[in-house]
């Protein structure tokens, strides 16, 4: 899926592109992200559980200072090239992309070397020995990447039956990160969590099943904020379609 012009007025509740600070698009499986070439003024923009295999459109956002992309398609550190102008990028969240590689600790140092103003990866603080240890441990980036094969954006689209089984696949998967990079990114995309006062009867009943229901309930009203009305409409058949199948199992157990 390719970010446009309307999706990214629409969520950032802007009128101009060039006038676009904060955007989030968390959960889009998004591939293309060339738009962000058009957006000079952007500092913090979450990408986070997409299908984004470059950062080369970044590279024109002068003033990004904090870039979330966990659990993309990055296929190479190489990459990095594209982030070495940009002068205010200070929080990176890049794990769980293939660029991590198996080594961890070769991959922390690699982007440290390349990125030494970070302040923070990965949801973790970056120390003035780390910035030390990388000038000797990590890899230096001197070239962007070489392209192989179809450009970003050329996908074939998914039928309905796969984006809705890919995207069930994807949220199970990633819930156990969205409390946690929610809380490092709201304050700056002006997300606030659902309150008491917002959602009360479903806030109140979530808490009967404990901290784990409740937990999933605030997520997903979270991310119910950035669906247009189709997908609204496709949440609430999937809804309805739960609620006859848990109807059915509960008469089965009375039966039983």
């Amino acid at each position: 899926m390719k970010l446009t012009r309307k999706m990214v007025l629409s969520r950032a509740k802007a009128s101009e592109l060039h006038s676009v600070r904060k955007l989030n698009c968390w959960g889009s499986r998004l591939t293309d992200i060339s738009i962000c070439r058009e957006m000079p003024s952007l500092e913090v923009i979450t990408l986070s559980v997409n299908s984004v295999s470059t950062l080369e459109p970044v590279s024109r956002c002068c003033r990004l200072s904090e870039l979330y992309l966990r659990r993309n398609r990055i296929p190479s550190l190489d990459e990095l090239f594209y982030l070495k102008g940009l002068p205010h990028l200070r929080v990176l969240w890049l794990a769980e992309n293939p660029c991590c590689g198996p080594s961890p600790h070769l991959y922390r140092m690699t982007v440290l070397r390349n990125l030494p103003h970070l302040q923070k990866l990965d949801n973790q603080a970056v120390t003035e020995e780390e910035l030390t240890r990388a000038l000797m441990e990590g890899d230096e980036i001197t070239a962007a990447p070489e392209r192989e094969g179809p450009g970003p954006g050329r996908c074939e689209p998914p039928d309905t039956v796969s984006s809705l089984s890919c995207a069930t696949e994807t949220y199970r998967d990633s819930l156990s990160c969205v409390d946690e990079e929610a809380d490092c990114v709201q304050d700056h995309l002006s997300l606030k969590n659902p309150a008491e006062d917002q959602f009360p009867s479903f806030v109140q009943r979530s808490t009967v099943s404990g901290p784990r229901n409740r937990n999933v309930l605030t997520a997903v009203l979270l991310l119910l904020r950035e669906l247009d009305t189709e997908g609204l409409e496709a949440v609430r058949q999937a809804v309805g379609s739960r609620l006859q199948a848990l109807h059915r199992q509960e008469l089965r157990e009375d039966a039983e």
